[in-house]
C-alpha cells in the first residue's frame, strides 16, 4: 500500500450552488419573519459577488402561482427569468416539482392513496420539466417529500414503490433529455418516507427504463437523519458514477432537519465529505456543490448571506486540509493498523497542531 502526499493550491474546479429559499426571512414554525421580505429576483445579484454562480430551483420558485397560469403565461415568465439569470452570468442547476405544499398532496403526490391527486401530482410535474427545459435546466430534482405515511398500514409500500418507479420512467419518457436526480430523506414531514437513503435512489435508478438519466442529490443531514453517515452516502454513490449534486450542511443529533452551516457541527464529518469528494473527482464534469443552509433566527439584516459565505469558506478550507495531508504517515499508519495514531494525526491536522 502506497500513497503520495497531496499538496495542491486552493484553485479548484469547484463551482458552489444554493437556492434562493436560503436566503430567507426567517420564519419557523414557531414564529413569525424576523427579517424583511427579500423577494426572489433580487437575490439573484447577490450570487456572483458570494462566489456561487449555480441556482436552484422550485418550480414555483421560478414561475409564482404557477397552476394558475396558462402553458404560454408560464413559459413568458420563464423566459424572464432565464434572461435574468444569463444576465447575471448563473446557472440553473435543477428546477424540482414543489410536490408537498399543496392540498392534493397531504397524503403524497405520487404515492398517494387518490387516483385524482396521483393525477395532480403527474400534472405539475410535467408543468416542472417544461419550465426547465424552458429554463435550459437539464435536470429536475424529486425531493419525495409525502411520499411515505404516518400510519403504516394506510399505505401499499410495494405498489408505492411500483408508482415511484412508473412515474420515474413516465418523466424519462416525456422529456427524452432530462435527467432525474433523486433526493433522499428519512422522515419529515412523514413519519417514515419511501426512498429514505441513497442505496433506495439508486436502486430505483437501475430499476428504471434509463438507468444513465436517474441519480441522486445526497444532503448531510437527511443522511444523518437516517443514522448514516453522509460521507459514506456519497461514496457510494460515486461509486455507482450516481452522484448529481449535493446538497452540504450540518446536523446536530437526529433531530428535526436542520440544515446548520456546513461543519458547523461536526467538523470531522465535514472534512471526510470534502474528502471523498476530492478524492472522487467531483466538480471535474462541472458538477455543483450545492450548499442548503438556513441563516440562524437571531441573525438581523437585508439580505443576510454569512451563513452561504461561511459554508463556502469552509468547504474551501477543508479542501486544503485534504490536499495537504500526509497520505505517506496515512498509509504506513494503516498498514500498521495503528487506528489510535491515524485518529490523533487526522485532528491534530484539523487543528493545525504539529
Amino acid at each position: 500500500m502506497c500513497f503520495t502526499a497531496v499538496n495542491m493550491s486552493q484553485d479548484t474546479t469547484y463551482r458552489f450552488s444554493f437556492g434562493p429559499w436560503n436566503i430567507s426571512e426567517g420564519a419557523d414554525p414557531f414564529g413569525p419573519e424576523v427579517r424583511p421580505l427579500f423577494p426572489h429576483e433580487s437575490k439573484f445579484a447577490l450570487y456572483r459577488p458570494l462566489g456561487f454562480e449555480g441556482v436552484q430551483f422550485h418550480d414555483d420558485d421560478v414561475v409564482p402561482e404557477l397552476e394558475t397560469l396558462t402553458p404560454d403565461q408560464i413559459l413568458k415568465k420563464t423566459s424572464e427569468v432565464r434572461t435574468m439569470l444569463e444576465n447575471q452570468g448563473l446557472t440553473p442547476e435543477f428546477v424540482a416539482p414543489r410536490l408537498w405544499f399543496p392540498a392534493q398532496t397531504v397524503d403524497g403526490a405520487y404515492t398517494s392513496n387518490s387516483a385524482i391527486d396521483r393525477a395532480y401530482a403527474w400534472d405539475r410535474t410535467q408543468k416542472c420539466i417544461d419550465v426547465a427545459r424552458a429554463l435550459n435546466c437539464k435536470a429536475i430534482v424529486l425531493w419525495l417529500a409525502r411520499e411515505g405515511s404516518y400510519i403504516r398500514e394506510s399505505k401499499n409500500a410495494r405498489v408505492a414503490y411500483q408508482r415511484l418507479l412508473e412515474t420515474i420512467n413516465q418523466i424519462l419518457q416525456y422529456d427524452s433529455d432530462i435527467e432525474i436526480w433523486i433526493e433522499p430523506k428519512p422522515n419529515e414531514p412523514t413519519d417514515q418516507a419511501y426512498v429514505p437513503t441513497i442505496g433506495h435512489a439508486v436502486a430505483m435508478a437501475y430499476a428504471s427504463n434509463d438507468p444513465k438519466r436517474v441519480k441522486g442529490l445526497i444532503e448531510t443531514a437527511h443522511a444523518l437523519l437516517a443514522g448514516l453517515d453522509a460521507s459514506d452516502e456519497m461514496a457510494f454513490a460515486l461509486a455507482h458514477n450516481k452522484l448529481a449534486s449535493v446538497h452540504l450542511n450540518d446536523q446536530n443529533g437526529l433531530k428535526y432537519d436542520q440544515d446548520k452551516n456546513f461543519g458547523g457541527a461536526n467538523l470531522r464529518g465535514a472534512f471526510n465529505q470534502v474528502r471523498v469528494l476530492e478524492e472522487a473527482g467531483f466538480g471535474s464534469k462541472g458538477e455543483f456543490v450545492g450548499l442548503d443552509v438556513k441563516a440562524m433566527r437571531t441573525q438581523k439584516g437585508h439580505g443576510v448571506t454569512a451563513h452561504l459565505t461561511n459554508s463556502r469558506s469552509l468547504f474551501l478550507h477543508l479542501v486544503d486540509k485534504v490536499r495537504s495531508w500526509d497520505r505517506q504517515a496515512e498509509a504506513q499508519m494503516i498498514e500498521a493498523r495503528d487506528y489510535e495514531a491515524l485518529e490523533l494525526a487526522i485532528l491534530k491536522h484539523l487543528m493545525g497542531v504539529k
